[in-house]
């Protein structure tokens, strides 16, 4: 795992300046005072003014800061040491107070101390985890008694479909469930910036179910609050979806049959 894991931490140090410059993640607008979180979260998680967050998984950092916008006080990990010496440079161009802290999610637990009202990670986060249950344990271990865990990710049925150029149909693709060895990309552009050519091309996921979601974050000790999914994205990851006049990210064909983001909230009793 750590080669795999390896290979992705190195992906992630280059594409992070791609993506800070990118149209896709509008750095000068961020700048300028707006937010990059989603109604789904905003309206879920509530008011966080005054509350202490650790955003998990939080790449350079502008969901982070968005939070901080919002009220939170807040604390951004990653792996990647290219995207905290972003995050860290965006938060004083936008002057916003963040803490960042360099660790993968399992050695988190080693690399901070203290314990956070909520603790968040969003959109893009699990195919990174070859272990979910530890993944679980993990972000768990950052919730305070009476404290909230959320995640809002996209859903992984949505993930077994065919994405590549041209597909006109709900096509199953990849696994729906986790497979002995991890599934292989080493193709050039990202989600962000389609054309990039890339250094460091080879990247690893892992498929994962819901159930195993759910599960794992029970045994490591908390309670689900709710799971809500949707049906619709806040990203065209699929071939056959538009822009809805309400900006969410819908199907072309089916739309409404399949679900594409769900979300947890759960808490520490």
């Amino acid at each position: 795992m750590h080669e795999y894991m390896g290979a992705n931490r190195r992906h992630w140090d280059e594409v992070v300046p791609l993506h800070a410059a990118s149209e896709f993640y509008d750095v000068a607008n961020f700048r300028a005072g707006a937010s990059t979180l989603k109604t789904i979260e905003l309206q879920e998680l509530g008011d966080v003014s005054g509350k202490t967050l650790l955003h998990v998984q939080c790449h350079f950092g502008m969901d982070t800061l968005s939070w901080a916008r919002q009220g939170a006080i807040v604390t951004g990990a990653d792996f990647s040491k290219q995207a905290l010496a972003t995050a860290a440079q965006l938060a004083v161009e936008a002057d916003l107070d963040a803490r960042w802290v360099q660790s993968n999610v399992y050695d988190l637990p080693n690399n901070l101390d203290g314990q956070f009202d909520i603790v968040f990670t969003s959109y893009g986060v699990l195919s990174w985890m070859p272990d979910i249950g530890a993944w679980a344990r993990s972000v768990a271990h950052f919730v305070r008694p009476g404290g909230t865990f959320y995640i809002a990710e996209f859903h992984p049925v949505s993930m077994i479909f065919d994405d590549s150029d041209g597909a006109d149909d709900l096509i199953v693709r990849y696994p729906y469930f986790p497979t002995a060895e991890p599934l292989k990309w080493d193709g050039d552009g990202t989600y962000a910036v389609g054309n990039a050519n890339l250094e460091h091309r080879d990247t690893y996921n892992w498929p994962y179910t819901l159930g195993n979601v759910v599960t794992s974050l029970i045994e490591a000790g908390l309670r689900i609050d709710f799971l809500h999914e949707f049906p619709f994205s806040t990203y065209q990851f699929l071939p056959i979806t538009h822009v809805a006049h309400d900006g969410s990210v819908r199907l072309t064909q089916h739309d409404g049959s399949v679900p594409l983001v769900f979300s947890i909230k759960a808490t520490r009793p």
